[in-house]
């Protein structure tokens, strides 16, 4: 997922997506602990978009306190 795409979302929105990539980030683990995980760089990629995630939520509560 792109920045730009995560920038339009609502605070609410990104919210529901950041829990929603904690849960498939616990799953992918929980298959690369049991070798049952097909793609493991599917790990690297969830981490990266919960960062993303957070920077964005980030930088709109930033916004927000300056206005």
């Amino acid at each position: 997922m792109k920045a730009s795409e995560l920038r339009e979302l609502s605070v609410k929105e990104l919210n529901e997506k950041l829990v929603d990539l904690k849960k498939e980030l616990f799953n992918l683990r929980f298959q690369h602990a049991i070798n049952q995980l097909e793609n493991p760089m599917r790990i690297k990629a969830v981490k990266k978009d919960i960062a993303r995630i957070n920077t964005v939520l980030t930088a709109k509560s930033l916004e927000n306190s300056k206005a």
